[in-house]
């Protein structure tokens, strides 16, 4: 059966962002953590050792694998920072268009500092993520 890798754990999201290495990421990583607080009204929770993640979700799919997951999250990785948002959402392509310089996979959108891109768009995504998750899942 298979277990789930990623799941909400007790670590501190503060003491991990104070590890981070570069001032500037570290800078970043706080500013996220206020964006994304703010914007979905949940609090911080470490999920797995490197993803901050806010609210939760439990996903079903056709397959019978389901689990439990971050309504919106992110991870100041060393070469980028990972930004995490619902997958299947047919307005995440047009937000995406006005976020600014990133590159995107299915699940995560990566940007190398948040001067590249645009703070209102990127709450935007987590708004329309949160809510998309919301209407497909339930609360």
């Amino acid at each position: 059966m298979y277990e789930q890798k990623t799941k909400e754990t007790e670590h501190n999201v503060t003491q991990f962002i104070e590890q981070i290495d570069s001032p500037k990421k570290r800078e970043d990583a706080y500013k996220l953590l206020d964006i994304f607080s703010e914007t979905t009204g949940y609090p911080a929770k470490m999920w797995g050792p490197s993803i901050i993640g806010f609210g939760t979700y439990h996903y079903r799919y056709a397959t019978g694998h389901e689990g439990d997951a971050p309504l919106a999250a992110y991870s100041p990785r060393k070469a980028k920072i990972s930004l995490y948002f619902a997958t299947g959402d047919d307005k995440r392509e047009a937000l995406l268009q006005k976020l600014g310089k990133h590159t995107a996979g299915k699940a995560c959108v990566y940007v190398n500092k948040l001067d590249d891109i645009d703070t209102g768009v990127l709450k935007e995504l987590i708004q329309q993520s949160v809510e998309f998750l919301r209407e497909t899942y339930g609360e």
